[in-house]
């Protein structure tokens, strides 16, 4: 078994395997409490001219989409992209926990 931290995934850019269009960096991860394991990685949306226009929809990576994670790429395998399931209110965000 590899282990590779949530700092190496990051800086690791993103590509759908299917379409070869960069989705971008992985941002943050979701983490099932129940169980202790990592359910999905997460890269926030891209704001739209300087935010003024808002930022286009999170896009939600299930780990079982995850084809290969190489030393500079992650190819994963998405049909369409996925908007956010949890609002950015339930969110817990990684980087806190660790300051």
């Amino acid at each position: 078994m590899l282990i590779c931290s949530l700092e190496a995934l990051k800086s690791k850019e993103v590509i759908n395997y299917n379409t070869g269009e960069r989705l971008g960096y992985i941002d943050d991860a979701e983490i099932n409490l129940e169980n202790s394991q990592v359910s999905s990685l997460i890269i926030y949306g891209r704001q739209r001219f300087f935010g003024l226009f808002g930022k286009d929809d999170d896009i939600i990576i299930p780990c079982c989409d995850i084809k290969v994670i190489g030393t500079d790429v992650m190819l994963v395998e998405q049909n369409n992209k996925q908007a956010a399931y949890l609002p950015n209110s339930k969110r817990i965000n990684l980087q806190s926990l660790f300051k």
